[in-house]
């Protein structure tokens, strides 16, 4: 008698793929991509999903080829329409990475410009995060992020101890005009570095 391979029902396996996980309502669920697609996708180079997707399936576990039950999708999207679930899992998925991408964007423009006084040091962009998360900061995707990393400094000034870096300037002036920009700068605070007469008259504040 010949053998018959029997695959258990409910178990659909899948190779060579891209899983993009969500977990939701205490259950997990997984769609399977084609490798590179995803970023494709998520660039706009590739504005099919069919493309996208190996399979308009939602899983349990893609490796194993668990497929998800049917009470499970609808009690966590309120469908078990499966093509309509990997869309949204994978538009969301590329949602938290725009959003991951704008927080590490606007952490770098708030390392850049600003500093510990206390230590006279600059923060390194995880600390930088570090305290993003403790002020928990909320990411705007439609607000630029230069805007927002000036309201972060602002927001972190009131708990931690962090200034604004000095902006370094480099000025030429006619000799006639220097004391009226030397008080101009002194009501700034400015701090005169250095004044070279070779030139003309150079400043550097």
């Amino acid at each position: 008698m010949s053998e018959i391979l029997v695959q258990p029902v409910g178990q659909k396996r899948l190779t060579n793929v891209v899983v993009v996980r969500l977990k939701k309502h205490g259950n997990r669920f997984e769609v399977a991509c084609y490798k590179n697609k995803v970023l494709s996708w998520r660039s706009r180079v590739k504005k099919d999903l069919d493309k996208v997707l190996q399979s308009q399936t939602v899983y349990s576990n893609v490796s194993k080829g668990v497929l998800t039950k049917s009470k499970d999708l609808i009690a966590a999207f309120g469908t078990d329409d499966q093509s309509k679930i990997c869309e949204l899992q994978v538009a969301g998925k590329e949602r938290e990475s725009q959003l991951s991408s704008k927080f590490r964007d606007i952490a770098t423009i708030v390392m850049q410009k600003a500093y510990n006084p206390e230590t006279q040091r600059p923060y390194t962009i995880t600390m930088i995060e570090r305290l993003m998360h403790d002020i928990h900061f909320a990411i705007d995707p439609s607000s630029a992020s230069k805007k927002r990393a000036q309201e972060v400094i602002h927001e972190l000034q009131k708990c931690f101890p962090i200034k604004r870096s000095p902006m370094k300037l480099r000025l030429s002036v006619p000799e006639q005009g220097l004391s009226t920009l030397m008080e101009k700068l002194n009501s700034w605070n400015a701090k005169l570095i250095s004044k070279d007469d070779k030139l003309g008259t150079q400043l550097s504040c």
